[in-house]
């Protein structure tokens, strides 16, 4: 099994990970990624964490506009572990529920949006409105079909909010906190903006697991498809892999 070691940065993993538009490679049942420095452990936590926050999303519908950022991230988090653990469907891997989920609750916690542009990079600002729909869509789906099946793993963790670093105030900040459970400690922070107006609060914008941020992560994946094929390239390549995904359901 290869292992990385731990330290914010990295962990053990186990098994591979499935072909992403070319760009990542499975070299044996234990292999790390070619390419990008992402392990499987790493996704199946990403994963975990989008569908608990759609769960949270039901229950903190009335969360308040001033409510502090670290308080807000402990909140949705202490609330669906007990939630997930309780769904058999989610955690059985029912794909249609954990997308409903992330379309009706998920959404008004994230900036998905700024996510999938920061993510696509300069290319965002040469698609077209219908483009960009498109863009979000299919990234939206790759994330929930490629990795629903790590949300059975979620078992007996516990969330460690760390103590805030900058001002309560600042409207862009970094929340860390540690997943503890079986073996070492697991980073995720979160990436969060402050909305004003109408719905106000936080809203996530982009994760860090085991020191690798999921934009800029994607962002070196998308940059070669936009290269070599364009906007509609990349659209194709998120496309034709959520419907290999789809089949294989």
């Amino acid at each position: 099994m290869p292992v990385v070691q731990s330290g914010a940065q990295n962990c053990s993993a186990s098994g591979g990970l499935i072909n992403f538009c070319g760009v990542w490679r499975v070299k044996g049942p234990d292999a790390l990624v070619d390419g990008p420095s992402m392990t499987r452990k790493f996704l199946n936590f990403l994963t975990q964490i989008f569908t608990l926050l759609a769960l949270a999303a039901g229950m903190g519908n009335a969360m308040a506009a001033d409510e502090a950022p670290d308080a807000f991230v402990k909140r949705i988090a202490n609330e669906t572990l007990d939630a997930v653990r309780a769904d058999k469907s989610i955690k059985a891997g029912d794909i249609n529920k954990t997308m409903q989920l992330v379309d009706t609750k998920l959404m008004q916690h994230v900036n998905f949006r700024r996510m999938t542009a920061l993510a696509t990079g300069p290319g965002w600002r040469k698609a077209t409105p219908e483009q960009q729909e498109r863009l979000q869509e299919e990234f939206k789906l790759l994330l929930i079909r490629t990795y629903s099946g790590a949300l059975s793993q979620i078992n007996d963790q516990v969330i460690e909010v760390k103590p805030l670093r900058g001002a309560a105030d600042d409207k862009n900040l970094v929340v860390q906190t540690e997943i503890k459970g079986k073996g070492d400690p697991i980073q995720l922070d979160y990436r969060l903006e402050k909305t004003p107006g109408e719905g106000a609060g936080w809203k996530i914008f982009d994760l860090n697991v085991l020191g690798i941020w999921l934009v800029e992560n994607y962002r070196s994946q998308f940059s070669k498809e936009i290269n070599a094929g364009g906007v509609d390239g990349l659209i194709k390549s998120l496309s034709d892999r959520n419907k290999s995904n789809a089949k294989k359901a």
